[in-house]
């Protein structure tokens, strides 16, 4: 999709929005807002001339909130394919944000934050992916952001969060994208809150998700997709946590779907772009 066709489809969301009287309270945070701005924090509010820190998906904090780039870039991705509705059910797998962030999400919708071993997070509910003691169709939105990387049966935990998910309803899955195929680390490795990984994850995410019941979207900025199409797969990232070169070899357009163009990428801190994709599963009306 190219930018002319995103900024087309905001013009018309906006429109239905406007028409509906429905002010999405998802989009309007917290935070005062500078009268000079560059950079905007879409979950708590901010502007300002600059994020804090580099460009990479764990930094870019907001000044306001610690949000960090990859958190917004799940926030955005919910807010801009689900409609918006106050009864909605969400679940967020270990969230990174704090009290006052689920304190938001709380008044913005009906939202529980769940974690598994509480070593970094605490949380409503201690769940276990491969095994959620809830009820079928408990949700209509599930967050998971950097978890499925932590959890030893994938195919489960994939059911489980089907099994979960009301009809008509979605999850947005975000997990490091090392690679261009799945493979388990070659040594024992750990992320910054100690927890061992046991998956690199590549593009295969995707038919795992579909073997477990889900529509499969993949999320990205436009910058990617024009990337791929040109044949421009390392751009000489120097990163240690990922392959960007056999990443981008087995990314294939089909695919891909833009979900922000350059300008909101960079307004949002949404670069390098290889870092930010999120799959979006859908699940079946009954």
């Amino acid at each position: 999709m190219h930018g002319s066709e995103i900024r087309l489809r905001r013009m018309v969301r906006a429109a239905q929005v406007k028409a509906s009287g429905l002010v999405d309270r998802r989009q309007r945070g917290w935070a005062d807002r500078p009268s000079e701005w560059a950079h905007v924090c879409n979950i708590c509010g901010w502007h300002g001339i600059a994020f804090a820190g580099p460009a990479h998906s764990e930094a870019a904090d907001c000044p306001s909130c610690a949000s960090v780039a990859r958190d917004r870039y799940l926030h955005w991705c919910w807010t801009h394919r689900v409609r918006y509705s106050r009864r909605q059910r969400v679940l967020e797998t270990s969230p990174r944000l704090g009290e006052q962030y689920r304190r938001h999400m709380s008044q913005v919708v009906s939202y529980v934050a769940s974690d598994y071993d509480e070593s970094a997070h605490r949380a409503m509910l201690k769940l276990d992916l491969q095994d959620l003691q809830l009820p079928d169709a408990s949700f209509d939105v599930i967050l998971t952001p950097h978890v499925l990387e932590h959890v030893p049966d994938t195919d489960a935990a994939l059911r489980e969060l089907f099994r979960v998910t009301a009809p008509g309803g979605s999850v947005f899955l975000m997990v490091p994208m090392a690679t261009g195929l799945t493979a388990a680390p070659t040594e024992p490795e750990y992320h910054a809150d100690h927890t061992l990984v046991y998956w690199n994850f590549g593009w295969d995410l995707g038919d795992k998700l579909r073997a477990a019941g889900f529509s499969v979207e993949c999320l990205v900025t436009q910058p990617l997709i024009d990337r791929v199409r040109r044949g421009q797969f390392d751009t000489n990232l120097t990163a240690s946590d990922m392959d960007e070169l056999s990443l981008l070899k087995h990314a294939a357009l089909r695919d891909l779907t833009a979900i922000a163009g350059e300008r909101e990428a960079i307004r949002y801190g949404f670069v390098p772009d290889a870092y930010f994709i999120v799959w979006h599963g859908g699940v079946p009306t009954a």
